[in-house]
């Protein structure tokens, strides 16, 4: 298992668009209608890495706290799923219901998502505001499998707080780092 960081998409990017097909409810989400006019948190995640695994409890708890609060939430997962079958579409679903997400889990076949968010590793977090402005890009907090740091989401929470109190973003934000995404050779 390979450690990768984030690569820190600009701050005040406008959310790439997409419709992708969630593999839970089967419908396709469009990236727009869902996120105008609300804060939103785009997720890159997928079902094996480890380093999403260890902070999926984490994820499921933040996201239906801040979901009642009107913060929307989208996660994709963009490995190839020739090489890395335990993230196909099938096992995304089982994934996301065993998890008890709560939001769509999105699946991004052509990796044209990824490549437009400049993603680069599982898991990794954006943060746009109701203006479809990138306000937070990185980690959800400092835990790692092994390194005994408190699994909170104590940046990401930072983020999301800041957005919904009308203030600007924390600084520093530091990227997020896990599994780097399957590329298609």
């Amino acid at each position: 298992m390979a450690l990768k960081e984030s690569n820190m998409l600009p701050l005040g990017t406008t959310a790439p668009d997409f419709t992708l097909p969630d593999t839970v409810s089967g419908q396709l989400v469009h990236a727009h209608q869902e996120m105008n006019d609300r804060i939103s948190v785009i997720m890159f995640l997928c079902n094996h890495c480890p380093y999403v695994i260890h902070v999926n409890s984490q994820i499921v708890a933040l996201a239906k706290e801040y979901q009642e609060q009107g913060v929307r939430f989208l996660a994709i997962s963009s490995n190839d799923v020739i090489n890395y079958p335990q993230d196909g579409p099938d096992l995304m679903k089982t994934t996301a219901q065993e998890a008890g997400y709560t939001f769509p889990y999105l699946y991004d076949e052509t990796q044209e998502v990824a490549r437009a968010y400049d993603a680069a590793c599982t898991p990794d977090f954006y943060v746009f505001g109701p203006d479809m402005k990138l306000t937070y890009r990185g980690r959800l907090d400092s835990s790692r499998p092994g390194n005994d740091q408190p699994l909170n989401g104590a940046d990401l929470r930072r983020a999301l707080d800041a957005l919904l109190d009308d203030k600007p973003a924390p600084e520093p934000q530091y990227p997020s780092a896990g599994c780097n995404i399957k590329w298609k050779s």
